[in-house]
């Protein structure tokens, strides 16, 4: 199978790697390559790996240019062959190159994915009124398109006509196909499924949510994080120190002192092979890339290195409830037929007189009266009453006076017995709204509605916890919802009745109490808070333009289990990245202190 140029460049890397690693294994259990094999086989390795390497560490010593990292990794290949360190040498630069070339890979991975997601997006649309193809980028906000079965959606927009399977998985990393109808948005870059659709734009080609995760994810790695600016700062001051201290280390000792010129010298080039940082410049951005790609592939946008080195020290979540514990859309819980009404009746003939109103609740009611097998009966003179319900004519039941709506609303028909009383009394203490129903002599049937609790939203907060971090519910909603709710997943802290910028007042509470605080929020009212929090987290981002640009971390997806995946996930990288220059740095320091000792540098006080 023949290879492109860049992998079998790769696949040699790799190999070289290994062979050297097994020989400065074999050399530290004693087993040596004869001489004079050993100088020709490393210092061959050591050319056709890190040419690159040696070469700029060349050209920035003849521009005196100091700070320059490949020039202390120049510098130390050479001293360790000089100290006859051959398999040291060699480990250097290989590991060193390797480093390099895994950054350049996840960029070039991580663009390359992008790259194909742009080649995907289709450049024209079928625009209904002119009946042909029309470049995405001519076709303005409020134009019907037509798509066809199989066809990649090119612009945002609602759909006006027909019904499908959405599979979004582009911006969601959601694998499961979505139902789409009429209201409903879809987005650029999804793939429409089995049914004809027509959808009105509702974005120009630039500003769809594709084109913007595509723009933010490219500058998410430009965004480097703090370590990784950290390392870059550090290098420069770090790289000239290093070779000065080894300077004054071998010419005092030997031009003031007149001390011994090949011993000075080793313990002058010994520093600067112990004191080569390769692996804390490799790990940072080789770690950081890993977890935003990471990330990514579940479908979480993180817009540079820092946040996720943000979340790591995180110590307490504020949470909202709606669309982000919950669904934030109502269904019905609980049904209370009441005189001798049946169950049928009450739903069907209530689900008929709301089958004209646009409330979110009527349309809940007709839902579960459908899902029942109940069909909504057939209502005429449908009545919409602002704050407080809606009357209609039953033509089934042959009611005239159909009431539906809220406790007060009916009470200024009917007299309420204690029974209704106590039953809203019961549902308003369990979060939970009411819709009181008559057929115009007394209330026949009260009907439960809530917000259904997403059902990982317990177990992901449970995760939270285990970290150790506190989790706080910060809601619009009311005291009595967000208790009961909070109740529900395991939440004891709660703020209720909460409007946007009373939300930033508690998150600038929280910051004084915690100091590292994150808030999670569906990106609209919730965008102050999660401006000021040290990390904003937007659930469900894929809807909400404000929630791609306010947000440090947009959920493509409405899954709260990815916040304890990322938090893990942030840890174990700045755990790596913490442990792998220690364990480096201890192993060159013993290797170099014990060739020094072997050579009979008994004053080596590294």
């Amino acid at each position: 199978m023949n290879l492109p140029f860049k992998d079998r460049k790769f696949v040699f890397l790799l190999l070289s790697v290994s062979t050297v690693i097994i020989l400065e294994i074999l050399s530290l259990m004693g087993i040596h390559l004869p001489m004079p094999y050993a100088p020709f086989v490393f210092c061959s390795f050591i050319i056709l790996i890190g040419y690159e390497v040696i070469l700029k560490g060349v050209q920035s010593l003849l521009k005196f240019n100091f700070s320059s990292i490949n020039l202390l990794m120049t510098i130390a290949v050479i001293a360790a062959l000089y100290l006859g360190e051959y398999p040291e040498a060699a480990v250097v630069i290989v590991l060193y190159v390797l480093g390099e070339r895994l950054e350049d890979i996840g960029l070039e991975n991580s663009k390359s994915a992008l790259d194909q997601l742009i080649k995907s997006e289709p450049k024209t649309a079928f625009v209904k009124k002119l009946h042909q193809q029309v470049p995405v980028e001519q076709i303005e906000i409020g134009t019907t398109i037509q798509i066809k079965p199989g066809e990649v959606i090119p612009l945002d927009g609602k759909i006006t006509f027909g019904e499908s399977l959405i599979d979004e998985s582009a911006i969601t990393g959601e694998p499961i196909a979505k139902e789409k109808q009429v209201g409903d948005l879809v987005f650029a870059g999804t793939l429409n499924g089995n049914g004809y659709i027509e959808i009105k734009t509702s974005k120009l080609s630039s500003d769809t949510t594709f084109a913007k995760i595509i723009q933010l994810t490219f500058e998410a790695n430009a965004a480097k994080s703090d370590t990784q600016k950290f390392i870059q700062k550090f290098s420069k001051l770090y790289t000239p120190i290093i070779i000065g201290l080894a300077l004054l280390i071998f010419t005092i000792p030997v031009f003031i002192f007149d001390l011994d010129f090949n011993h000075w010298l080793k313990q002058a080039v010994t520093l600067l092979v112990i004191a080569c940082p390769c692996a804390l410049v490799i790990s940072t951005p080789v770690a950081i890339y890993a977890a935003i790609g990471n990330a990514s592939a579940k479908g979480a946008l993180v817009k540079g290195g820092k946040y996720i080195e943000a979340l790591a020290e995180i110590q307490a979540i504020a949470v909202d409830k709606t669309r982000t514990i919950t669904y934030g859309t109502p269904v019905v819980s609980d049904v209370y037929p009441l005189i001798g009404t049946s169950r049928e009746d009450l739903l069907s003939c209530t689900a008929g007189a709301e089958m004209f109103s646009e409330h979110p609740l009527a349309q809940a009611i007709i839902n579960a009266s459908k899902s029942e097998g109940f069909e909504p009966h057939i209502s005429r003179d449908f009545k919409s009453i602002m704050g407080k319900g809606a009357t209609a004519k039953c033509v089934v039941c042959q009611i005239d006076t159909v009431l539906v709506g809220k406790l007060e609303f009916i009470r200024e028909y009917h007299d309420v017995s204690e029974e209704v009383e106590a039953i809203v009394a019961q549902l308003s203490t369990e979060g939970k709204t009411s819709v009181v129903v008559s057929f115009g002599e007394g209330v026949v049937g009260i009907i439960g509605l809530t917000d259904e609790i997403k059902p990982d939203s317990r177990r992901a907060i449970q995760e939270i916890h285990d970290e150790n971090i506190d989790v706080i519910m910060l809601t619009g909603d009311t005291e009595k919802s967000a208790h009961f709710v909070a109740r529900q997943v395991g939440i004891t802290k709660v703020f209720g009745n909460l409007l946007p910028e009373q939300k930033s007042e508690e998150i600038k509470a929280l910051l004084q109490q915690y100091d590292k605080v994150a808030m999670v929020g569906d990106g609209i009212n919730d965008a102050p808070a999660l401006a000021l929090s040290t990390v904003g987290i937007a659930m469900g981002a894929a809807g909400s333009d404000t929630a791609i640009e306010t947000a440090n971390i947009a959920l493509m997806n409405d899954q709260l289990s990815l916040i304890p995946f990322l938090i893990r996930l942030s840890k174990k990288t700045m755990k790596q990245i913490s442990s792998i220059p220690s364990r480096n740095c201890v192993g060159s320091f013993q290797r170099l202190t014990d060739t020094c000792n072997d050579a009979g540098n008994r004053s080596c006080a590294f």
